[in-house]
């Protein structure tokens, strides 16, 4: 018998990508979790693996399509002896397709992957906490997690590679057993009730065709993305933000003595990698920071590691890759790994791990120009740092006027937890370690 294999759950939110090439023919062995096709979702190009082991019988989809999560993407024969009977299931999926679209939804076999499971009893194994990639919260497990679910162990880590905690996931099978497709189903409607509990849609646009000459262009996948993200931050996140600037004279005359040093180690010494060492100290020094708000339990979430996020600009849009445990890497590391990530993202490189976990952001618009600006929050964060460019001034010290150089700095936060005053000794904190290298030292 075949087995259909349909586009599973790429993330949050994230439903459909565009196919940049299918990895494998007609004919062709392929085995659980190996790469079966290559997609430029949203924000990052994925391998999809595969969730079956067999022969491919069928190809559904080509270079160039673009997929929706649940899309038919392969028919496969699950072993030798059913390559018979095989051409009449393919050709009755073939049918179903153009007669009867809503049957081949419900064609996904209840048993992908339950051959793993033993007959013989097992003892009862807790199910732990699953983290969630996209916000690195610790979910807490209910009572079910002190009881074995059943499931078998494909859709158990197929549960855990999409974020999910299998013991919130419902069954429909004998004895409520849960299979693949109700793990889907469990994205599916989650997914659905954070739509609906999203504000109003947009007023409708006037015919500004009336007024002149005018032309059309479908979003891209980025752009759609951030869009979509952006709208969510604005109508969830209290946003105010404080304006500061940072005297980097001597900052400036250390990056440059230091630069050829952090080059030979294949890095770039950018005030960016300086300010994410010192934004990570800062969130050690206020906790505030490196929180998130959960409303519907009224509680905040302390985060206890510093991911912190880098916005880069791209052909395709805005991309925020995160650098992970930053707290715990020199400004060299720092800066190697900088420029591998912003390269990645701009040559459309990046994997979606890279674009999940962040604890706080930093954009720095200070190569393009300009001298402040509000950068929104990157929610679930509660606050963002914007650096605009630096530029000589004359600063009066000791009774004289001297050039310096002066860096604007611009930081968003929610208000529902940041007031006023944090914010304002947040950035004065940062400041002072821009101004004073000194002190990042003494501080970490």
């Amino acid at each position: 018998m075949a087995k259909e294999f349909k586009l599973p759950p790429l993330g949050e939110n994230i439903e459909q990508g565009d196919v940049i090439s299918v990895l494998v023919k007609v004919g062709d062995v392929i085995t659980e979790g190996q790469a079966i096709l290559e997609l430029e979702t949203d924000k990052a190009t994925v391998e999809v693996p595969s969730e079956v082991t067999g022969k491919v019988k069928k190809i559904h989809v080509a270079d160039g399509d673009s997929v929706k999560v649940g899309q038919l993407i392969l028919l496969v024969a699950s072993d030798s002896s059913d390559r018979e009977a095989e051409s009449d299931v393919t050709g009755e999926a073939e049918a179903s397709e153009t007669s009867e679209p809503e049957k081949v939804q419900e064609t996904i076999p209840d048993q992908v992957g339950e051959t793993e499971e033993p007959r013989t009893p097992r003892k009862k194994e807790p199910v732990g906490d699953v983290v969630d990639f996209r916000q690195r919260e610790t979910i807490k497990a209910g009572p079910r997690a002190v009881q074995a679910v059943p499931a078998s162990p494909a859709v158990r880590r197929f549960a855990r590679e999409i974020g999910v905690d299998i013991s919130k996931v419902s069954g429909s099978g004998p004895r409520g057993r849960i299979s693949v497709e109700d793990v889907k189903n469990y994205v599916k409607t989650a997914q659905t009730q954070r739509a609906a509990a999203q504000p109003g849609t947009a007023s409708a646009l006037p015919d500004f065709s009336r007024f002149g000459e005018i032309s059309r262009e479908p979003f891209s996948n980025v752009r759609r993305a951030t869009a979509e993200h952006l709208s969510t931050a604005w109508a969830n996140v209290a946003h105010v933000t404080n304006h500061d600037s940072a005297d980097v004279t001597r900052l400036e005359e250390l990056r440059k003595r230091f630069s050829e040093r952090v080059e030979a180690a294949g890095g770039k010494l950018t005030v960016t990698a300086i300010a994410l060492k010192i934004v990570a100290a800062a969130l050690q020094a206020f906790p505030k920071f490196n929180a998130g708000i959960d409303v519907a339990n009224q509680e905040i979430i302390y985060k206890h590691y510093f991911n912190i996020g880098v916005a880069v600009d791209t052909e395709r849009g805005l991309l925020v890759p995160v650098v992970r445990d930053v707290d715990e890497k020199s400004i060299v590391q720092l800066s190697v790994e900088l420029k591998d990530l912003a390269e990645r993202a701009r040559s459309a490189k990046i994997s979606l791990s890279d674009l999940q976990g962040g604890c706080f952001t930093i954009t720095n618009l200070g190569g393009i120009g300009g001298t402040n600006f509000t950068p929104i929050v990157n929610y679930p964060e509660v606050a963002i740092l914007g650096l605009s460019r630096s530029s000589i001034q004359p600063v009066f010290v000791d009774g004289e006027f001297e050039p310096r150089r002066i860096l604007p700095l611009s930081l968003s936060y929610d208000h529902r937890l940041i007031d006023g005053a944090d914010a304002a000794r947040f950035l004065r904190w940062v400041v002072n370690a821009f101004e004073e290298p000194f002190l990042l030292a003494l501080e970490s």
